[in-house]
C-alpha cells in the first residue's frame, strides 16, 4: 500500500474491463437489483468507492459493496442499505486479494421483446446508464454508527 493509502489489485492476466449484475438489495439507492455493472480490475482503490469482491467467507460468491476504509487485515466494506445484511459488519475486513475491482458504471438493462421507438431508446440510454461516483463521506460515516 503506498502513503496516499490507495491500492492496486488485478492479476496481470486479467482483462482490464468486465460485466457483473446486481442480485439483492444491499447497495440501494445506488444499485438496484438486476442493474449491470462495468467493473474495471486494477483500477486504484480509495474510501468510498463501489467495488466488486469475493465474500470473504464463501469465495465462490462475488458481492458488491462499499470500501470505507483500509483496517488492519484489509477494507472495511458496507452495503449503501443500512437495513440490509452481508458486510463487514457480519464478516470483518475483507483481505484485498478478494477485492477484484471498482465499479465504473451502471446500467439497467432493456426489457426483451418490446418494440422501442429511436425516441424511446435515447430516453433509455439518458436515464438508464450512469456513472457509479465515490461517496467521499463514506468513512464518516461509518464513524456516526
Amino acid at each position: 500500500m503506498t502513503g496516499s493509502g490507495r491500492e492496486r489489485v488485478a492479476e496481470a492476466s486479467s482483462p482490464p474491463f468486465g460485466i457483473a449484475e446486481v442480485t439483492g438489495i444491499s447497495m440501494v439507492p445506488t444499485l438496484l437489483h438486476g442493474d449491470q455493472l462495468l467493473v474495471q480490475y486494477g483500477a486504484r482503490l480509495r474510501p468510498g468507492v463501489v467495488a466488486v469482491l469475493r465474500h470473504p467467507l464463501q469465495q465462490d460468491l462475488l458481492i458488491v459493496k462499499r470500501l470505507i476504509e483500509r483496517r488492519d487485515g484489509g477494507w472495511w466494506v458496507l452495503g449503501d442499505n443500512p437495513d440490509a445484511e452481508g458486510d463487514s459488519r457480519v464478516f470483518g475486513a475483507v483481505p484485498p486479494d478478494l477485492v477484484l475491482g471498482r465499479v465504473r458504471a451502471r446500467y439497467r438493462p432493456v426489457t426483451p421483446g418490446r418494440q422501442r421507438s429511436p425516441a424511446v431508446m435515447l430516453s433509455w440510454l439518458v436515464s438508464s446508464v450512469r456513472p457509479v461516483r465515490s461517496d467521499r463521506s463514506a468513512s464518516r460515516r461509518l464513524r456516526a454508527r
